[in-house]
């Protein structure tokens, strides 16, 4: 089985970049999940920007002064996407994404925030836990999304709130922490791709979000079937690294071989003929592999649904009737 090959990172900074050095080095770790491939910041002094040359990253620098924010946020995109990097992760960028580019990294950028979110949004986070009388301040990693802050968290450290505590000293803890907290948490992250368990929970939300579905192993591998627990058909396997395959894949239904041998050819990247299902035209959709369209795979359950699905169900869909 070939290994997967590290997601490409790009780093957004506006100054020392402490943050993007813990996890620049912790990159160089030994089958790290993921790689820098950029640091880019807004601010062309930044602090960041020489260590990142220094340790032979690339770098990219745009002022956002004088630029409207789409403006600025183009020039950034820019960059990264001549990096070829999948993810951007955010370690002390002072700027504000704009909408439509959040939209289009949907679930590819990452942000640390300095409070045990949803607590204490926005600024002041360590002056406001202490104002509180909270035991405890922290770190949260989560999703960039337009609500500012309100992303899913992905992981968060706990940080004890000391008597005499000013923000200042709190910070200086907090920030150990955070070194800590955001490699691990991008690790673990990036490497949702290729985990069994998680692709496996993707596609049975999915698969049993359609009507009168229920799961049912198959030949000792995971299933979906749609009608009766005693008479229903299946419309979709879950194939992890099957027959030497090395693939973590949902097989669908296909309209026959002539489209089974032009998606596979076509697309190999995306599509493969799968051992023993594939002489009845059932098709492999890769899942472990970069940037997976979800409602790719999506439309492809409820298409493989419908040839197995009675006609009343068919004609309920088509008519979006409620279940």
């Amino acid at each position: 089985m070939l290994p997967n090959p590290p997601a490409k990172v790009a780093i957004f900074i506006s100054g020392t970049g402490t943050n993007m050095a813990a996890l620049l080095y912790a990159s160089r770790a030994e089958k790290a999940p993921f790689e820098i491939v950029l640091v880019a910041s807004n601010n062309p002094q930044a602090e960041g920007l020489a260590l990142a040359e220094l340790e032979g990253v690339a770098t990219f620098a745009h002022s956002h002064k004088g630029h409207s924010r789409e403006d600025h946020d183009a020039a950034m995109e820019a960059a990264v996407r001549e990096s070829s990097a999948q993810y951007i992760v955010l370690a002390g960028y002072m700027r504000i994404l704009s909408d439509a580019f959040v939209e289009r990294w949907a679930g590819r950028i990452l942000n640390i925030h300095p409070s045990l979110l949803p607590r204490y949004k926005g600024l002041d986070t360590y002056a406001r836990a202490i104002a509180a009388g909270d035991s405890h301040a922290g770190a949260s990693v989560h999703l960039v999304t337009p609500e500012l802050d309100a992303g899913e968290v992905l992981a968060q450290a706990r940080v004890a709130i000391a008597p005499g505590d000013t923000p200042e000293s709190l910070a200086q803890r907090v920030k150990l922490a955070e070194h800590q907290l955001y490699p691990r948490a991008l690790a673990e992250y990036v490497a949702r791709g290729s985990d069994p368990e998680y692709l496996y929970a993707r596609v049975a939300e999915l698969a049993l979000a359609l009507p009168e579905t229920h799961a049912k192993d198959s030949h000792g591998s995971p299933g979906f079937r749609v009608g009766t627990e005693k008479s229903g058909r299946f419309f979709a396997h879950f194939s992890v690294r099957h027959h030497g395959s090395e693939h973590v894949a949902v097989l669908v239904k296909t309209s026959g071989m002539d489209e089974l041998h032009g998606l596979t050819e076509s697309q190999p990247e995306v599509y493969f003929r799968p051992a023993y299902y594939g002489a009845s035209g059932w098709v492999g959709v890769i899942l472990n592999r970069p940037d997976v369209d979800w409602s790719h795979v999506g439309e492809w359950l409820e298409r493989s649904w419908r040839t197995a699905a009675p006609s009343r169900l068919t004609r309920q869909l088509n008519a979006a009737e409620p279940f």
